[in-house]
């Protein structure tokens, strides 16, 4: 304590100043413990196994391609998530980068989860590969939402695929506006 404070009406004297340590080491102490209590804990969802069947009543059905033990169609139960459909598939390759998949996300019913590999992962960064992106992905793209993101991923899959960039004229919803705005940031792999 400095001596100018020493004597003085802020002087706690020995004894205080002890007492003031040990309130503040207890006030920490139970700032930690209500802290730890605080942490959510994460609770599994339950996962049905890989199928290579059609799909069945109540149940989505989805494709996880990419780095996993598994690759192919999954059959989840409805409100599943992305980390549902790893599990689902095997679980990711310890070389897989999750960084790019949002692992709480709800899944829908044909959709495409590619693992470990970038959005647009065909040479050309930054750029969203039509054939393999996800929901979540092809939603970020400018002028896309979830709705129009799903008639991307429906046109995919019901015509093998996009072939050219010039395909996406030909989904549901996209003019000649939206379509000038994602020609440069998609690609075709």
């Amino acid at each position: 304590m400095p001596k100018s404070l020493v004597g003085s009406a802020f002087d706690p004297g020995r004894r205080g100043l002890k007492a003031l340590a040990a309130a503040g080491a207890l006030a920490l102490l139970a700032a930690a413990f209500f802290a730890w209590q605080s942490t959510p804990v994460p609770e599994p969802v339950p996962v049905t196994s890989a199928i290579t069947s059609a799909p069945v009543e109540g149940y989505l059905v989805v494709a996880v391609s990419g780095k996993v033990h598994q690759p192919g169609l999954v059959k989840l139960a409805p409100g599943a998530r992305v980390a549902d459909a790893l599990a689902a598939a095997g679980g990711p390759l310890p070389e897989a980068d999750l960084s790019t998949l949002n692992l709480a996300r709800k899944v829908t019913d044909g959709e495409l989860i590619v693992v470990g590999q970038p959005s647009g992962d065909v040479g050309q960064v930054g750029k969203v590969n039509l054939n393999t992106a996800t929901l979540a992905q092809l939603d970020s793209l400018p002028g896309v939402g979830p709705v129009l993101a799903q008639r991307i991923i429906d046109y995919r899959a019901k015509n093998g695929g996009f072939r050219d960039v010039a395909d996406l004229r030909r989904v549901d919803g996209i003019g000649e506006e939206t379509y000038a705005k994602l020609k440069d940031l998609v690609v075709i792999g």
